[in-house]
């Protein structure tokens, strides 16, 4: 009898028939539990996570397949009381995520979008346009050193980029310098990144001292969780030029976007894509499928981060 699975963010379709074949899968509808069936496994997204109401719903509950690897949304504790097993999908979506961080610095900095319209228009030779910043020998802190931090100071130095970070720990990396104080990290920088992971612990880290001392010229990019930054305190200083720009694929009450923020031509907006290409999506998809595999057959998890 094959187990029950409940399907809370949509996959990819070859994806989700790869579940279909291997589980009896409940696809999720807000606010319903299929309370009546057994429940072993959930599938979900990064973003969504579990519910608490959700898991307290299914007592036979064993393993959350995350495809991500935000793990701010699921309750760690609870689920680490109830020895219920979290996998992620890390180590695919690095690349893509760093990527995007660098496509969002040279959209933001060279005002690619405003070239974009103004050509689109019809209005070039007839208007002109201001001139952008340079990329190339910018300052740039990153927040957060783990693997996507470090590919975006991988990229960032191929631009020949002044790179500094701040993180939980000094990790003694080769030409980057470690800044044990995030204020001061703002103040250095043209640009600032924030790669650092979700969760209460990161609440507001990128609050209204550090957007104001990146100052009225710096870039704030947020390719990491809309609740690392002060949303309220990023509007108003983009609002009263005490910013000078900011680039960012998530927010705080995704998918709701301070309407604010969609008014300023000097803000670059993404609806948290940043692992959005065929290729990452199929490689997360097949780790959540692997790691559901090797629950059910008593392997060691692919990708833990509790087993």
């Amino acid at each position: 009898m094959k187990p029950h699975l409940l399907l809370i963010e949509p996959m990819m379709p070859e994806i989700e028939a790869a579940l279909d074949s291997a589980y009896t899968v409940h696809r999720w509808q807000r606010d319903t539990l299929p309370v009546d069936a057994p429940i072993r496994a959930i599938a979900t997204g990064g973003g969504t996570g579990v519910p608490r109401a959700v898991m307290d719903a299914l007592p036979a509950l064993e393993v959350i397949a995350i495809n991500g690897i935000g793990t701010d949304a699921v309750d760690l504790v609870e689920c680490a009381r109830r020895q219920i097993a979290v996998t992620v999908t890390r180590d695919v979506l690095t690349d893509d995520v760093a990527d995007l961080a660098m496509a969002l610095m040279l959209a933001s900095l060279r005002d690619l979008l405003p070239g974009d319209r103004l050509v689109r228009d019809g209005l070039w030779g007839k208007e002109g346009l201001p001139l952008a910043r340079k990329v190339s020998g910018a300052k740039l802190g990153i927040v957060g050193m783990g693997q996507v931090g470090q590919a975006i100071a991988r990229r960032a130095q191929a631009f020949s980029m002044q790179v500094s970070y701040f993180s939980r720990r000094n990790l003694d990396l080769p030409s980057t310098p470690f800044v044990n104080d995030l204020v001061a990290l703002a103040a250095q920088s043209d640009i600032l990144v924030v790669a650092a992971s979700g969760g209460a612990q990161s609440r507001n880290l990128i609050n209204r001292e550090v957007i104001e001392a990146l100052g009225p010229s710096g870039l704030l990019v947020n390719v990491a969780r809309g609740t690392v930054v002060d949303e309220q305190a990023l509007v108003v200083a983009l609002q009263e030029k005490r910013l000078g720009r900011a680039a960012l694929d998530v927010f705080v009450d995704e998918p709701n976007v301070p309407e604010a923020l969609k008014t300023m031509s000097n803000v670059v907006l993404q609806p948290h894509r940043a692992s959005a290409t065929l290729e990452t999506r199929q490689a997360m998809g097949k780790l959540v499928i692997d790691n559901l595999a090797a629950h059910f057959a008593g392997r060691p998890l692919v990708t833990p981060v509790i087993t």
